[in-house]
């Protein structure tokens, strides 16, 4: 009887012990969030706020003013829709940014949240921007967007 009560009071603790581990990873998350604040569209794949340019990981949207370099494939489409799809996207929304080190350009890269929604997957379901695997670090687009990665 006493080894069935300490099994029950061992069980008991280790559901526990999963279950705080289980909020604190879902905070940790929240957490390696930073807010954005003072931000403005540049194109259909990049915000600047305050100093600061963003573009936005895994994605692609339509170069403006035709700066598709030859040795690119650059995506086909319209960059004014682009970029107002972006601005709609971020209007008056809470940004924050999962950011994710920097490209050769010296933006930052990084998945922005407008109220907690992925703006990159908003752009792509929307066709105006287009999913590229190789851009996305540590697949964090495709995590959170899993159709329109595919």
């Amino acid at each position: 009887m006493r080894f069935e009560a300490w099994l029950v009071g061992l069980s008991l603790i280790v559901i526990l012990l999963w279950s705080l581990a289980s909020c604190s990873s879902s905070r940790a998350k929240e957490d390696e969030q930073t807010p954005l604040q003072d931000c403005y569209v540049v194109d259909g794949d990049t915000l600047r706020c305050g100093a600061e340019r963003i573009r936005l990981l895994g994605i692609d949207a339509p170069e403006t003013g035709g700066r598709c370099r030859p040795w690119r494939q650059c995506v086909p489409g319209d960059p004014l829709r682009s970029k107002l799809a972006l601005e709609r996207a971020v209007a008056s929304m809470r940004l924050t940014i999962d950011g994710a080190g920097q490209d050769r350009y010296g933006r930052t890269l990084g998945v922005v949240y407008a109220n907690g929604r992925n703006v990159s997957c908003e752009l792509v379901r929307g066709g105006y921007a287009e999913y590229v695997e190789r851009w996305d670090n540590g697949g964090r687009v495709r995590r959170d967007c899993p159709a329109v990665s595919r």
